[in-house]
């Protein structure tokens, strides 16, 4: 006699994430594998993140410049938003798949930097890829997750990528200690070339956008330029006031968030005397607390609503970071933690409505979009803080009073129109509206 076992989730859905919801098959595959090319996004982004107290003076960057130079390196995100409208052209796979390939060259190339200029131009190379395999794990993820778990399905991308931080941070606890420092912790970047095979044969195309290029009415071939801009020009004509409205939050949360974000490891290293040990077992301690944000995020606008938890989320945010720079010291681990805590669910959320809000045959552009703004977002803020702060004491004001424009990027969020629950086609189709329930 057969056993019939009922569904279960694989060992890396249970049970660390509390209650998670049994996946179809179908969704637990691609999540796997696109958590898995998130991982190694997520580590070079830990990696310049954290190793800027070596980088800076290996490289002869004065720590005043810094932001400049940090600024110039987020300006890859331009390149991802004239990446990813391929996407809609020619699938999500093969630009995914473009994308872990470009972006283990350009980390592995970083480690042999000499001078700023080689190494900005080299992470300005790989953060283009960077973001563009984020961009589409989080559209494939989207297209292929039913609607009532799509909210947790991004919480858990966002958590499983992001361990790609932690062991970063396991890593550059060693940094003093390793051969060539820094830079050999770089040169780890180059593992995702040497999994491309296996993405090939396991990664397949999304569903729905084989069923768009079915349906597709236009000619049969037309111009390279029309075919890549195209479905820019789409999004704009189709949704203009959806486009303005995640354009808003992602640019103000993005200035709000980045400077703590960025200058965490320099500030604890830099004033409480914190050795890359220490910072890194804040980053293991209070990034468990923060990773949860992304989960509890995902999972709470499934069922209160993307808006409401989006908005609460970067509204809160702004506390913790005040108290990371003016409270106690003994209260540094758990206040990052709860900065990412709320930074993270009101991220999740964004980048869920980038993604929710916009037809198939622009659901790239879309989300280049919203990492375009972003970009523009994180090198504003980061410039403003090399214009403003010319001692540790101006740093440490400057980056608690940023935190406060994430409260604008919260009350961008209530500005378009809820999705939970709801079909992507039936979305999509509904009127240029900015508010209301789900229907």
């Amino acid at each position: 006699m057969v056993s019939m076992q009922a569904p279960r989730n694989p060992w890396y859905l249970r049970p660390f994430f509390g209650a998670t919801p049994v996946l179809p098959e179908s969704a637990r595959r691609v999540l796997g594998l696109v958590a898995l090319g998130l991982f190694f996004e997520q580590y070079d982004l830990g990696m310049i993140n954290a190793a800027l107290p070596q980088i800076a003076p290996d490289l002869g960057i004065p720590a005043e410049d810094a932001g400049f130079y940090l600024g110039a390196i987020r300006l890859g995100g331009v390149a991802t938003f004239l990446l990813l409208p391929l996407a809609d052209r020619l699938g999500r796979r093969r630009i995914f798949l473009l994308a872990l390939t470009g972006m283990s060259v350009g980390t592995m190339l970083t480690a042999f930097c000499q001078t700023p200029l080689q190494f900005t131009a080299a992470q300005v190379f790989a953060r283009a890829f960077m973001l563009t395999a984020a961009a589409l794990a989080l559209v494939i993820v989207v297209e292929e997750f039913p609607a009532e778990h799509r909210g947790a399905g991004l919480g858990l991308l966002t958590v499983l990528g992001g361990m790609g931080y932690g062991v970063c941070a396991l890593l550059y606890a060693a940094v003093n200690v390793l051969p060539f420092g820094w830079r050999s912790l770089y040169a780890i970047g180059f593992v995702p070339v040497l999994l491309i095979p296996f993405f090939r044969r396991s990664l397949q195309e999304t569903q729905r956008f084989e069923e768009a290029e079915l349906q597709a009415s236009g000619p049969a071939s037309e111009g390279w330029l029309r075919s890549w801009l195209g479905p820019i020009d789409e999004m704009l004509r189709t949704h203009p006031r959806r486009a303005a409205a995640i354009g808003g939050a992602a640019f103000l949360s993005a200035i709000g968030g980045i400077g703590l974000f960025q200058y965490t490891s320099y500030y604890v290293q830099t004033v409480h005397g914190w050795s890359p040990a220490d910072y890194s077992l804040m980053v293991i301690l209070g990034g468990g607390i923060g990773v949860l944000g992304s989960v509890l995020g995902g999972r709470g606008s499934d069922r209160f609503g993307r808006r409401v938890v989006g908005s609460l989320g970067f509204c809160i945010a702004p506390l913790f970071g005040f108290l990371f720079f003016f409270g106690p010291a003994s209260l540094l681990i758990l206040s990052w933690g709860l900065f990412v805590f709320c930074n993270s669910a009101g991220e999740v959320i964004l980048r869920a409505l980038s993604a929710e809000l916009f037809s198939t045959s622009h659901r790239g552009t879309s989300t280049g979009w919203l990492l375009l703004v972003q970009t523009l977002g994180w090198t504003t803020g980061l410039v403003l803080v090399g214009l403003t702060s010319r001692s540790i004491e101006e740093l440490a004001g400057t980056l608690a009073f940023a935190t406060l424009v994430l409260l604008g990027g919260g009350l961008a969020l209530l500005a378009v129109p809820e999705t939970r629950g709801r079909e992507l086609e039936a979305i999509s189709e509904a009127p240029e509206t900015t508010g209301g329930a789900a229907s």
